[in-house]
């Protein structure tokens, strides 16, 4: 497989990944397709997900950015109502690491792109949480934003070198 037919392959996992396992939780999630861009782009957020991804000829990071609006939803969603969502609360985060966890794992079974190890998600939060990148030549950088009902933006950001 061509390098940019992987990072292609990557980019499609991923974004249908968050889809899917966002309506399989009972999301209601779009890709806003317009704001699709190159390069990590995102406004502020209050919680980060980050996966690293080796293997396969490629590696690279994966961040699932929520804004506190986001997280609120995502937390009453899944829980069916039965979790407070709170920033920082151990019960709160571990729904966001399963919900990571989800989108990886099905990503990168979707991918094809054979053996390929992941990290456990590591959970930031805080106040105004930001993303600073080195612009590296090598390292192919894409930010997909979707849009959640009733509110709130889930960020994914993905970085990747194809050997």
């Amino acid at each position: 497989m061509a390098n940019m037919d992987k990072l292609v392959a990557l980019v499609n996992s991923f974004a249908s990944a968050v889809l899917s396992v966002g309506h399989d939780v009972g999301l209601n999630i779009a890709l806003d397709k317009s704001k699709v861009s190159p390069g990590i782009k995102v406004p502020e957020i209050s919680t980060a997900a980050v996966i690293g991804v080796v293997g396969a000829g490629s590696r690279g990071t994966i961040i699932i950015m929520l804004d506190e609006s986001a997280f609120q939803n995502i937390i009453l969603t899944m829980s069916g109502g039965m979790i407070h969502p709170k920033i920082g609360d151990d019960v709160s985060m571990s729904v966001i690491g399963e919900l990571s966890n989800m989108i990886g794992g099905r990503a990168l079974v979707r991918s094809s792109l054979g053996t390929v190890d992941v990290t456990p998600p590591q959970l930031i939060t805080g106040s105004a949480v930001q993303t600073v990148t080195k612009e590296n030549p090598e390292m192919k950088s894409f930010t997909l934003p979707f849009m959640l009902q009733p509110s709130g933006g889930l960020y994914l950001a993905l970085s990747f070198k194809i050997d």
